[in-house]
C-alpha cells in the first residue's frame, strides 16, 4: 500500500469517511472513530491522515493520527481479510505509536497480538436503562441553571481544566476546543446544565449530549442488516470544581443531567469513563449504569507515553 499522509482540508472526505464509518458500525455495533476526530475532519486544521482507494477512488480504508493522541484507523467491511488493516495499522504505529481499538473487537484484537501490541488503557462505555433515579437534595445557596453562550465560556473552563486537570484528553480543552463543540449539531445549551452559586459562580457542571444513531448498536444481523439504533442520551461530561467550598453536588448534578435526558424521551443514557478509575466506576455503578462496552489504547511498547 502506497502511504501517503495528509493534513488540512479536503473537499468532500468528511462525507466519504461518515459512509465508512456508518458501514463499519453497522456491521460491529461500535463507531471506528471517535467523534472528536469525525468532527475535526471538518475544520481547515484536520489531522493527518492516509486513505486507502480502490483503483476507482473508493475510500476503502483510512487511518488518522491526531496531534498527540493515538491513531485510529477502519477498513470497510466489504474489503477486508485482504491485509488491507495491517498494512493500515503499521502506517499509524510508525506515524503515532499507539492506536485505539474501539470496541476491542475480536479480530482487532488479534491483529493487535500478532503485531506484538501491548494494551496500555481502557476506556469504558457504560450505560443505564430506565427512569432516573431521585435526585439528592441541592446544597443551600446553590441553584441549577442552562448554560449562557456567550457568557459563560471561561467560567466553565476554569471548572474544567481544574476538575480534569489529570486526564490527557478532557484537560486540554480549551476555548477554541469549546467552541469547535459549540458549533456542532448536537451542541444544545440547554443540556448543558451548571451548579452555580447565589452570586452565579459556577461550581460544578454536566454536560449531556443526544446521538440521534447509537454509537455502539447491535451488530449485523445473520443476513447482513445493521440496525442501528438510537437516539441514545450521553452523560458527556461530568465535573465539580475541586476548588468548590460545597461538598456533595456530584450526585445532584448527575440525576439533573439524567432528568433532562428522560424529559427529552430518552430512557437510555450512556458515559465514558476510565477503567482504572475506580472512584468514578462504582459511583455510576451506585446510580445502576453497567459496562457496555471496552475500548483499549494499543502500543508497541507499554512504558510509551500515552497523551490521550
Amino acid at each position: 500500500m502506497s502511504v501517503d499522509w495528509r493534513s488540512g482540508a479536503e473537499p468532500g472526505l468528511t462525507a466519504e469517511v461518515r459512509a465508512l464509518v456508518a458501514a463499519a458500525r453497522d456491521v460491529d455495533g461500535v463507531e471506528p472513530l471517535g467523534g472528536h476526530l469525525l468532527e475535526a475532519l471538518t475544520t481547515d486544521h484536520a489531522p493527518a491522515r492516509v486513505a486507502l482507494r480502490a483503483d476507482d477512488g473508493t475510500l476503502l480504508g483510512l487511518a488518522v493520527a491526531p496531534e498527540q493522541d493515538p491513531a485510529e484507523l477502519v477498513v470497510h467491511p466489504d474489503h477486508r481479510g485482504r491485509g488491507r488493516g495491517g498494512a493500515l495499522l503499521a502506517s499509524a504505529l510508525d506515524r503515532a505509536g499507539r492506536v485505539w481499538a474501539h470496541g476491542n473487537l475480536p479480530a482487532a484484537a488479534a491483529l493487535a497480538e500478532r503485531s506484538g501490541l501491548v494494551r496500555v488503557r481502557t476506556l469504558l462505555q457504560m450505560r443505564r436503562t430506565g427512569p432516573p433515579p431521585v435526585a439528592p437534595d441541592l446544597p443551600a445557596g446553590v441553584r441549577l441553571r442552562a448554560f449562557r453562550p456567550g457568557r459563560d465560556e471561561q467560567a466553565l473552563l476554569g471548572v474544567n481544566a481544574r476538575a480534569f486537570a489529570w486526564h490527557p484528553e478532557q484537560g486540554r480543552l480549551d476555548l477554541p476546543g469549546l467552541e469547535l463543540e459549540m458549533a456542532q449539531d448536537w451542541f444544545d445549551p440547554a443540556g448543558l446544565l451548571l451548579a452555580v452559586t447565589d452570586d452565579d459562580t459556577v461550581l460544578g457542571f454536566h454536560w449531556t449530549k443526544v446521538h440521534p444513531v447509537d454509537p455502539t448498536p447491535p451488530p449485523a444481523d445473520a443476513a447482513g442488516a445493521g440496525t442501528s439504533g438510537g437516539p441514545i442520551g450521553e452523560v458527556y461530561v461530568l465535573a465539580v470544581d475541586p476548588l468548590s467550598p460545597i461538598r456533595r453536588l456530584g450526585g445532584a448534578l448527575t440525576v439533573a443531567g439524567l432528568d433532562h435526558l428522560a424529559g427529552r424521551g430518552l430512557r437510555t443514557v450512556m458515559l465514558y469513563v476510565e477503567a482504572d478509575n475506580t472512584r468514578a466506576v462504582e459511583l455510576y455503578e451506585r446510580w445502576s449504569f453497567t459496562v457496555h462496552q471496552e475500548n483499549v489504547v494499543w502500543s508497541r511498547s507499554a512504558g510509551a507515553p500515552d497523551s490521550r
